[in-house]
């Protein structure tokens, strides 16, 4: 790995326990500036609904809070869940962030719902979609964000927005309609990463260069969780791995503060669960984190890291994210 990667933040905003939707929503304006002091290049918030634990449901409105507090870092949707809206309505509520914050703003697309079945029921009234109207969305979409005469409307705000697309996904889905489109591709392999190697190299072998882009550009997502030692970085993981084994019991909630010695209580198919989940992490003192990046990095080739981590303790997480912008810097050097 010899070219520089950068590095850009993903928030889900997480609610910590004991705490509401305004102090998520500020904890994260206040890590967005950290970032942007950090030399982070992009703040990306992602659209989950339903859940009491995540307070960027509605993802435009929670960027347009992070925008008006922030001035040079690029704010965007990692993602937005197309399925869910009319690409008319993104159009204009993105096309709105980027009248407020020009040359500011992406736009990252996924397909999952961002909720379970029936939530994604009570957004859409009708799930009956076929497998082809992602990709019919996001052309769509891409017609109205350019102005396209032959739709015979016009988003306003929106059309002749500047905005750069990108398509997110988890699976080989994505890195095919990435490629096909000719747009950057995002894998979440933060939370995800069984289809990790696979889906890159479908990427790169099949990307068709378009007005957007010229060459494959991979994002991956990557969790963080630096803190002076080992132990300390291992417990404030702790939240999340709890949030994580949560969601996957059924039980989601806010995010809940660490706990000693929580991945050795759990039984063998729980930690099992987690060692695979956690394989796009990196957790412990800053040489470690460099190792873990520096070995992630080699491996896929990624042209940027999606850093996510949610610890509880605001000063603790913004600290992490302070730690990991020296990892950038020792690995760009």
């Amino acid at each position: 790995m010899n070219k520089a990667v950068k590095f850009s933040i993903l928030d889900l905003s997480p609610v910590p326990q004991g705490a509401d939707v305004k102090t998520a929503l500020d904890r994260s304006l206040a890590l967005a500036q950290h970032g942007e002091a950090l030399g982070f290049e992009r703040f990306w918030m992602a659209e989950h609904h339903g859940m009491a634990g995540i307070a960027s449901a509605a993802t435009s409105v929670a960027l347009s809070h992070i925008g008006a507090g922030t001035k040079t870092i690029r704010i965007g949707a990692g993602g937005i869940m197309l399925p869910n809206h009319a690409p008319m309505v993104i159009a204009e509520q993105f096309g709105t962030l980027e009248a407020l914050f020009p040359g500011r703003v992406d736009l990252g697309l996924g397909r999952a719902p961002g909720s379970d079945q029936r939530v994604a029921q009570a957004m859409r009234r009708n799930l009956n979609t076929d497998p082809n109207q992602f990709p019919r969305d996001v052309v769509e979409l891409q017609a109205l964000l350019e102005g396209d005469p032959a739709l015979g409307i016009q988003a306003t705000p929106g059309a002749g927005a500047k905005i750069p697309l990108y398509i997110l996904g988890s699976s080989l889905f994505g890195a095919q309609l990435a490629a096909a489109l000719g747009l950057p591709y995002a894998f979440a392999s933060h939370f995800a990463p069984q289809a990790l190697d696979e889906a890159l190299a479908i990427y790169h072998r099949d990307f068709k260069p378009s007005a957007q882009l010229s060459k494959p550009y991979a994002m991956c997502g990557f969790n963080i969780f630096a803190a002076d030692t080992d132990d300390e970085a291992e417990h404030l993981a702790t939240s999340m791995m709890q949030s994580f084994v949560a969601l996957r019991t059924g039980n989601p909630g806010k995010l809940p503060p660490p706990v000693e010695g929580y991945r050795e209580s759990l039984p063998p198919q729980a930690q099992s669960m987690l060692a695979q989940i956690m394989q796009g992490s990196a957790v412990g003192s800053p040489d470690a984190v460099l190792s873990g990046v520096r070995a992630f990095l080699d491996r896929t080739q990624a042209d940027e890291l999606i850093v996510c981590g949610s610890i509880f303790d605001q000063a603790a997480r913004e600290k992490s994210y302070g730690l990991a912008a020296e990892v950038r810097d020792l690995i760009a050097a």
